[in-house]
């Protein structure tokens, strides 16, 4: 399975709750902050749901 890179660019200050939970559940905690997930269905899932806040790195 591919691997992408999750970058959050915009802090969750003021978004729903579902969203932060999101955010955390992807291991994204601070600003810049970049991680590696599996391209499963269920990762970019939630990177749909989350997508005004962070950006996919190639």
């Amino acid at each position: 399975m591919a691997k992408i890179k999750i970058q959050q660019v915009r802090s969750t200050i003021k978004c729903p709750k579902v969203q932060k939970e999101t955010m955390q559940a992807l291991g994204l905690r601070k600003m810049n902050a970049v991680v590696e997930h599996e391209a499963t269905p269920a990762i970019l899932g939630m990177v749909e749901k989350v997508k005004h806040l962070v950006k996919v790195i190639d």
